[in-house]
This record gives C-alpha cells, sequence and structure tokens, in this order.
C-alpha cells in the first residue's frame, strides 16, 4: 500500500480554503446580521462576492498557467 503525500496535501489544502470562504461567509456575515441587522449583512455579503471574483480569476489564470506549462513539458 503507498501513500501520494503531494494528493494528501493537496486535498488538505482545497479543504482548508473551501472552510475558509464558508467560515468568513456563514460566521462573517452572521456576526455582521446580529450586529447591525440584515442591510449590513446583505452589504457584508456583496462585498465577499466582490472580493471573491478577482481571487477567482487569479486562482484561474495561474491553473492556466500551470495546465499550459505541464503541456509543453511533456516528453
Amino acid at each position: 500500500m503507498t501513500r501520494d503525500l503531494r494528493k494528501y496535501a493537496q486535498q488538505t489544502n482545497v479543504r482548508l480554503g473551501i472552510s475558509i470562504v464558508l467560515f468568513f461567509f456563514v460566521v462573517g456575515t452572521g456576526l455582521i446580521w446580529w450586529v447591525y441587522g440584515f442591510g449590513a449583512a446583505m452589504m457584508g455579503l456583496l462585498c465577499l462576492v466582490g472580493a471573491l471574483i478577482p481571487a477567482g480569476l487569479i486562482f484561474l489564470s495561474l491553473k492556466g498557467l500551470d495546465w499550459i506549462n505541464e503541456r509543453a513539458h511533456r516528453d
């Protein structure tokens, strides 16, 4: 039985990233709602979504560059 530690590390990083984003959305927006009300919580949600768009574009561009690099060095 072999262990692929790179795959395990990648799965762990993906799970951490997803949990951090969910934490910000659920707990962050919930606390804003609790302290300031519904309108402020919706504005906080809009800001979180707005912040994810550039981060997602950067992530996709880096994945694309990685894919191009792997195809170029396939020997």
